[in-house]
């Protein structure tokens, strides 16, 4: 069967109780948080013989850190005026607006905060909480489709999605599935990767390999996408791009420290 264009056309509401709406991101992100504690008790804790209650603590860190440092980022790196002329709307994070971005460094101030109580390393949390942060960046970027935004640039491409309901006629790249099945992808390779190796792997190599596969795939895919912001039009590089180079080059270094060491 050859493809010509998918209508899009999904509501972003799965059903209404009431004035209680229930939506497609919320749904998924709360799924990412819940396999992603799933995973890390089943895959993790239990094949190190480390206690629960160490992965409830950093649960709770993490779970605070990004959906603040999420929702921050997206206020202050692409919308800041918005925000301010209507304050309340921070608040409704149901609606999307969230930034990976800001999600990664609420989560290193996270992990920075839990390791001063845990005995773990910095490190040495990384490494393997960044296992589940890609499978939450799948199930985040299946969000952003049902909400039909973050759509890539007019296509001839056979699989091309044409976003009804964000008033599109032309066929898109669908950037959001080109983002997820990226870290799907990732999530499988690191969990793969950790099993086989983590009696013997050195500390920040996977989350270098983390920062370099993520943040650079989305480099290389927002070439493909529509600007989110009017301001990024006359931009060589979008807001995205800019601000996931320092994460490429810290995974870079890390794997050049990682590889240093005897």
């Amino acid at each position: 069967m050859i493809l010509n264009q998918i209508m899009w056309d999904v509501s972003p509401v799965i059903f209404k109780l009431g004035s209680l709406q229930i939506r497609w991101y919320g749904l998924f992100f709360a799924l990412a948080f819940y396999l992603g504690y799933v995973i890390l008790e089943k895959q993790v804790f239990k094949r190190e013989n480390l206690p629960v209650k160490l992965l409830d603590s950093l649960a709770t860190y993490v779970v605070i850190a990004t959906v603040i440092g999420a929702r921050l980022g997206h206020i202050l790196f692409y919308q800041p005026m918005d925000y301010l002329t209507d304050p309340i709307s921070i608040l409704k994070i149901w609606e999307g607006g969230l930034a990976s971005h800001g999600a990664a460094i609420g989560i290193l101030i996270a992990i920075w905060m839990f390791t001063r109580k845990s005995g773990k390393s910095f490190l040495w949390t990384l490494d393997r909480l960044v296992i589940v942060v890609a499978l939450g960046g799948f199930f985040i970027r299946l969000g952003n489709l049902m909400n039909s935004e973050i759509y890539g640039h007019i296509t001839s491409l056979p699989w091309g999605f044409v976003f009804v309901r964000d008033g599109q006629a032309d066929p898109r790249h669908p950037t959001q599935i080109y983002e997820a099945l990226s870290y799907l992808i990732l999530f499988a390779a690191l969990l793969v990767y950790y099993k086989r190796n983590y009696k013997t792997m050195k500390e920040g190599f996977i989350f270098g390999i983390f920062l370099i596969v993520l943040f650079g795939v989305r480099i290389l895919i927002e070439f493909l996408k529509e600007p989110q912001v009017a301001f990024e039009q006359t931009m060589t590089l979008n807001m995205g791009q800019w601000l996931s180079i320092p994460f490429v080059l810290a995974g870079l270094y890390l794997l050049w420290r990682t590889s240093s060491k005897k």
